[in-house]
């Protein structure tokens, strides 16, 4: 299976986000879970090169911020990321993904939620107790201790199912959620702020049985 990493730069890079250094630890993790991995530095470079992957993981920042460029992207990056959603792609997106991509129509909708500017925030940075919940189709997440941001008040669209969840600042919210959209299986894990969550062996664990779950079935 052909994983392809788009990892933040540019006007997807952000000051929080050491998107290098975690795209690379996503790479480790999904080697070791049977994944061929490529990173792709450049996002819409990326979107463009989709045709033969099976599992693309996204893993950058907003493009609106006021203090970048807004330049969309080319319109064969945003005709490539809804073409391979129509036929059937695996999709991983991780932490502030949920704020990035707004320029592709198809984004938002595939993986059902977005961080709302204003609206969405995060408690400070450290210990986050996720808990696990045991699905169908092969997935059991067990419980973990991770340090992390924990990303509350989304916008969620549509329905999602979800397989983990914590402790926001005064409500139960989601850790990751998994859903299909035609034939594409969308999972997402809105961990990940740096490097210190991939020192925990659980949330390397459910990342395995994410990316894992979305090409199940692929040949």
């Amino acid at each position: 299976m052909r994983a392809l990493i788009a990892s933040g730069t540019g006007r997807y890079a952000d000051p929080w986000h050491p998107f290098p250094t975690t795209s690379r630890l996503l790479g480790r993790t999904l080697s070791s879970a049977g994944f061929e991995v490529a990173i792709e530095d450049d996002v819409d470079a990326a979107m463009r090169a989709l045709a033969d992957v099976d599992l693309l993981v996204v893993n950058a920042g907003d493009p609106w911020r006021a203090d970048i460029d807004a330049s969309p992207p080319p319109d064969a990056s945003v005709e490539g990321l809804a073409g391979a959603l129509v036929r059937g792609i695996g999709v991983l997106a991780i932490h502030c993904a949920v704020s990035s991509l707004r320029d592709y129509p198809e984004w938002a909708s595939a993986i059902g939620a977005m961080w709302i500017p204003g609206l969405s925030f995060h408690p400070s940075f450290g210990e986050t107790a996720v808990t696990g919940i045991h699905l169908p189709d092969g997935l059991a997440v067990e419980d973990f201790v991770v340090d992390d941001e924990r990303y509350c008040r989304l916008q969620r669209i549509g329905r999602s199912t979800r397989v983990a969840e914590f402790l926001g600042s005064d409500a139960v919210e989601p850790a990751a959620w998994i859903r299909q959209v035609g034939r594409s299986r969308i999972a997402v894990d809105v961990l990940g702020h740096d490097e210190r969550s991939y020192e925990s062996e659980g949330h390397l664990r459910l990342l395995a049985q994410l990316a894992r779950w979305t090409v199940a079935g692929h040949t």
